[in-house]
């Protein structure tokens, strides 16, 4: 059987691992994320303790911007440094085998889509639902990236005309639905407030429950845009969304169409804490 090999690319942390075509993970080695080129040096040196005659192709997971067609970083908010790197051409040279990029979103979409809560659907998308939110789209059957690996920039959308900031925008999605959204509500870390939620705290609920208002308004947009069967969220929904549901769903049943919110289903992520490791293994496989 095949095997492959995937790098996670994190702020904080790296991952590579070699899997095999059911997503299975066989090996793995984890690192903290240092300088551009201690990073570089770690991830190569981690690859070729991986690298076996199995290996038929590597796989790259990372926040973008990217270029996924070229496979090209271009300079990810938590890489510093990391600007114009040819992640695939310098993996390729190296190791002699073919390399991909794709940005974390799409990785994760892939994933879900092929071996979690999404398996089985033709159109899906996953929103990433962690420091920031962004979206995956699997459209058709097959994943849809946009013209440079850019399309599913969900967080960057106006959900207000000014106020929190997130992607780089007053008032966007990503300024309210996401974790460093939420700490900009003043009242702690979705950690925090998903600890005291669950203790029954009064401002707890109400304030998942804004949230999870604002996150529907997010959801009937691309339930009438991609008319989905399903969206599968991860992180933080994946653990608070009991706290987020009764709100998103008032909201989605408001604004959206109706035939497309009966069609669709609103799911957490499947994969749990192995979603980067088998997301950067998907982008190895080069599902397209």
């Amino acid at each position: 059987m095949n095997e492959y090999i995937g790098i996670d690319i994190g702020g904080t942390k790296i991952s590579v691992i070699r899997g095999d075509a059911a997503g299975n993970i066989l090996e793995k080695k984890k690192f903290a994320t240092k300088t551009k080129d201690e990073t570089l040096k770690e991830i190569f040196e981690g690859v070729s303790e991986l690298m076996n005659e199995h290996v038929t192709s590597i796989g790259v997971s990372c926040g973008g911007p990217l270029n996924s067609k070229t496979g090209v970083i271009l300079g990810p908010p938590n890489l510093p440094g990391w600007d114009e790197v040819p992640i695939t051409d310098m993996l390729t040279e190296r190791f002699k085998v073919p390399a991909y990029l794709k940005n974390d979103a799409d990785a994760c979409a892939v994933a879900e889509w092929k071996f979690g809560a999404g398996k089985g659907t033709e159109n899906m998308i996953f929103l990433t639902f962690g420091t920031g939110i962004g979206a995956g789209l699997i459209l058709n059957g097959r994943l849809y990236e946009g013209s440079t690996g850019m399309a599913g920039e969900t967080g960057h959308l106006r959900l207000f005309e000014t106020g929190h900031i997130g992607h780089g925008k007053a008032g966007s999605f990503e300024g309210y639905v996401s974790g460093g959204g939420i700490a900009q509500y003043g009242k702690g870390t979705a950690k925090e407030l998903g600890k005291r939620a669950a203790e029954g705290d009064p401002e707890a609920l109400a304030l998942w429950n804004e949230i999870g208002e604002n996150l529907g308004k997010l959801l009937a947009i691309l339930i009438d845009l991609f008319n989905p069967e399903a969206i599968v969220i991860g992180s933080i929904y994946a653990r608070a969304g009991e706290y987020m549901k009764a709100g998103m769903e008032a909201v989605i049943e408001k604004e959206a169409l109706p035939g497309n919110v009966k069609a669709c289903r609103i799911l957490p992520a499947g994969l749990g804490e192995k979603i980067g490791d088998i997301a950067a293994l998907s982008v190895a496989m080069h599902t397209k």
